[in-house]
């Protein structure tokens, strides 16, 4: 199986949400998005670790930030391999490889995923040393840009790459922010559960809601402007669960079930890629 193959099987088994949209997209941005989505995905798997400490976690994502930092035009087959000595029984499969995913994607882009994966496990990093403490409404922006808006922006990078399609950026930290805070409300409890709360100090379920809601608005906007393409193609399907999930949760429901998921993608897609 080659790379690409491989990932999207790794893409299908983390994220049948993003699996999809993925890999619908045309040779050279499926392989940029892949490896955009699967380098985040690996950070994002040890900033949640369940086992692992915070000390532990910074210090693992701060070297994948250094390694990332120092590409040149690709990486030693052992440059991750280092900075996870002694973890390797620990951590998932999708953080072991990320240095497959990090030379998925074309030459041309590849160094713009590194930065924005840099970045984030830097920033991912901090978060994990003061536990996520979010006592503002400001600690909460600052969070969802880091681990979010900031793909948002990735992506309109990548969308002016492969074909010179072009975004508002406010709207695209938006994007990214509105899926994030989506996220947040329907991992609460799973979160508190392990001494972690997203919500700043006396903010309730409503108060999320209406936050969530805010950016979604925006996110809408920076859909709706996209040309017809892949860029649209991509961003109307976790935007259209996105919302169909922030009313779920109104409803009193957990999540949405794999029926209204399934339909949601339906009016996007034809129903052989979903079964695909």
């Amino acid at each position: 199986m080659d790379l690409r193959q491989d990932a999207l099987q790794i893409l299908k088994e983390t994220s049948r949400t993003f699996y999809i949209p993925i890999s619908i997209l045309p040779s050279g941005l499926q392989e940029a998005v892949a490896s955009a989505y699967l380098c985040m995905r690996a950070i994002d798997e040890i900033e949640d670790h369940p086992e692992l400490d915070n000390a532990t976690k910074a210090h693992l994502l701060r070297n994948i930030s250094q390694t990332l930092q120092a590409g040149v035009d690709g990486f030693a087959v052992d440059a991750f391999a280092v900075g996870f000595k002694g973890y390797e029984n620990s951590l998932a499969e999708v953080s072991l490889r990320v240095r497959e995913w990090s030379i998925l994607a074309p030459e041309s882009i590849a160094p713009r995923i590194w930065d924005a994966t840099a970045a984030m496990a830097d920033r991912m990093a901090f978060w994990a040393e003061r536990n996520w403490k979010i006592a503002t409404e400001s600690d909460l922006d600052r969070y969802t840009f880091g681990v979010a808006g900031a793909v948002g922006l990735l992506l309109s990078d990548l969308w002016s790459w492969y074909d010179g399609t072009e975004t508002n950026r406010t709207q695209a930290i938006a994007f990214g922010r509105g899926l994030q805070a989506v996220n947040i409300l329907r991992n609460n409890a799973e979160d508190l559960t392990r001494g972690v709360d997203f919500f700043p100090e006396g903010w309730h379920h409503e108060h999320l809601q209406k936050y969530a809601r805010r950016n979604l608005a925006l996110a809408d906007s920076y859909t709706n402007s996209l040309p017809p393409g892949p860029a649209l193609q991509f961003c109307q399907i976790p935007l259209a669960l996105a919302h169909g999930t922030l009313e779920a949760l109104a409803n009193g429901k957990e999540k949405l079930s794999r029926s209204d998921v399934y339909a949601l993608i339906e009016n996007f897609l034809d129903v052989n890629v979903i079964a695909g």
